[in-house]
Parts: structure tokens; C-alpha cells; sequence
């Protein structure tokens, strides 16, 4: 019994949430408003939960501010299978480095938080999968590696579950 007991409190104690003020020291020093200017490439891939890559994908991305606290990014997106896509977002910073954004397929509002290099962002999306529509669970993890590059890893989730992950490298033009 009590090596029972220390096992799950061992358990409960390592698995400790990441959060993004974790990353307040970390540079290069991400201003979303600085990288999200002007037109971006992006490339990217879908894996599934078991992390098999299933889909390759295209970004072109056009970055403005159309008023002082706010970023719109629209994005264009061309499939390994030759779909196409397209997400526009329109980003708020409601407080200091805490923003909230929307875009067609999003259900809500989505809410993000920025730290040093590292931008953190939740958000429930629609995706359609042979007809049906699906409310996944998207946390995105996004990190400034220099000046004109940005790595983003998403981990989608549906009722708790793992679903799969995106892996996305943005480069300024």
C-alpha cells in the first residue's frame, strides 16, 4: 500500500502543467505585432494520434494591423492532396501580452498569452472529415527561433483524448 501511495503522488507532482510564463526569460523576445507584418511562408504537416504523418500542407500568409492592438493574418492553405483552405484571424491584445481572437472556423473566442519567446494559444475548431464537422481542442505552442522564424506545434484533443498534432515552420519574407 504505501508504495501504492507514493507512486501516485510520485505521478500526480511530475506531471505539473507547462505554462507559458515558464518561458518569460527565454530570447529571442517574440512581439507578435513585430513578426506578424507583411507576407509570411509557412510549411507544415498533420500527424495522427499514433504520429504518422497524414497530411503536408502550404501557407501564405498575409500579416496586417488595421488598428493599433489589433493583427490580422490571412492564410491560405494548399494540401498535400491538393485541397486548399483558407483562415483569417483577427487578433486582440485585451491586456498586455493576453490577446483574443476569432476567425471563421473557430468556436468563441480564442484566448492566448505571450512570454518571452513563446506564444501560447487555446481554441476550439471546427474541422470537417467526410461530411461531418468535428470540435477539436487546439493548443498551440508557438516559439520564436530568430527574428524571421516562428516554430508551431498544436496538439488537438477531443474529449480529453489525444487526436494528433500540426508542426508548422513560418518564415518572414
Amino acid at each position: 500500500m504505501k508504495l501504492y501511495l507514493f507512486l501516485l503522488l510520485t505521478l500526480t507532482y511530475s506531471c505539473s502543467s507547462l505554462k507559458v510564463t515558464d518561458y518569460k526569460n527565454a530570447d529571442p523576445k517574440l512581439n507578435l505585432k513585430d513578426f506578424f507584418k507583411g507576407k509570411i511562408k509557412a510549411k507544415g504537416i498533420v500527424q495522427d494520434r499514433s504520429r504518422k504523418v497524414i497530411k503536408r500542407f502550404d501557407v501564405d500568409i498575409i500579416a496586417t494591423s488595421p488598428q493599433k492592438n489589433i493583427i490580422k493574418l490571412d492564410e491560405s492553405f494548399v494540401y498535400s492532396d491538393k485541397s486548399t483552405s483558407k483562415r483569417v484571424w483577427t487578433l486582440k491584445e485585451v491586456a498586455p501580452n493576453h490577446y483574443e481572437a476569432s476567425a471563421g472556423d473557430v468556436i468563441g473566442k480564442a484566448k492566448g498569452q505571450t512570454a518571452g519567446n513563446t506564444f501560447y494559444f487555446e481554441y476550439t475548431l471546427e474541422i470537417p472529415v467526410d461530411g461531418t464537422i468535428y470540435h477539436l481542442n487546439l493548443e498551440d505552442w508557438m516559439i520564436l527561433l530568430d527574428k524571421r522564424t516562428l516554430m508551431a506545434r498544436s496538439y488537438m484533443s477531443k474529449w480529453g483524448f489525444d487526436i494528433g498534432e500540426i508542426t508548422i515552420i513560418m518564415q518572414k519574407e
